[in-house]
């Protein structure tokens, strides 16, 4: 099996996004941004975005994604998060 470059980066991170610790934080940070884009305004196919990624040096792992503190994490519609995506990366903190 050919691993993707954000497997390496995140281990199972795809995996994490049906934890209900990650549900329940997506859901506190949607109803935050009132359900809505926080660019376009958009109420469908919402997704939560990591504005940055943790790394833990002295555990050598990311941030699960329920630990990060809620200024971190924005409500973004599948079109906006892509062309965010396409233009610019996710910056990585050693923390």
């Amino acid at each position: 099996m050919i691993e993707t470059i954000e497997h390496a980066k995140h281990g199972s991170y795809r995996e994490k996004l049906f934890d209900p610790k990650w549900k329940a934080k997506r859901k506190q940070i949607l109803e935050r941004d009132g359900y809505r884009c926080v660019i376009c305004n958009n109420i469908t196919d919402l997704t939560v975005h990591h504005k940055q990624y943790h790394f833990s040096t002295r555990l050598n792992r990311y941030r699960d994604p329920w630990e990060y503190d809620n200024k971190y994490l924005i409500t973004l519609c599948e079109s906006c998060h892509r062309r965010g995506h396409s233009k610019f990366d996710v910056p990585t903190m050693n923390i």
